[in-house]
């Protein structure tokens, strides 16, 4: 399955994963989920912290640069049928507060940059973490992705029981 990803990056970060990076994270969330022969597009804008802050604002009430937020597409299906690619959504990923974590976390930059892109993609196929039982079932899909393009489990220190 082809996932195209326009990637804009607004951030002063020059540190961010290249295009065929992005597509085969992308790629291998599409080959669990998605039914469709054509193309899915993706939109990912890369932000500085204000900006990732002033999003998180006003689409969450929540006051802080967070690492990944999920806008997803709410178009009918008539009309995404009539499409030569399915369009997903956006993605708005803060490059600075990526870093951070990957380094709190002890993991590989490319590593937390994969599985914030994976985790933005569960969430335009509407999965959530509300509840632990949503969590566990997030959670665990993403492992099994990240484990298969060779990364570790992200969240083997906060195992749910």
């Amino acid at each position: 399955m082809t996932v195209i990803i326009d990637v804009i990056n607004d951030s002063a970060s020059t540190n961010i994963p290249g295009a065929v990076q992005l597509q085969t994270w992308g790629g291998a969330v599409l080959k669990h989920l998605d039914a469709s022969e054509k193309p899915v597009s993706l939109g990912l804008r890369i932000v500085d912290e204000d900006e990732s802050a002033a999003i998180n604002l006003a689409y969450r009430q929540k006051d802080y640069a967070t690492n990944v937020l999920s806008f997803a597409v709410d178009i009918p299906d008539e009309i995404i049928n009539s499409l030569d690619e399915v369009p997903l959504g956006d993605l708005v990923i803060c490059a600075s507060v990526v870093a951070r974590e990957a380094d709190a976390q002890e993991k590989s930059l490319p590593a937390h940059w994969a599985h914030m892109l994976i985790h933005g993609m569960l969430h335009l196929h509407g999965f959530d973490h509300e509840t632990d039982a949503e969590a566990l079932a997030m959670e665990t899909l993403e492992t099994q992705i990240l484990a298969e393009l060779g990364f570790e489990n992200p969240y083997k220190a906060e195992q749910h029981n």
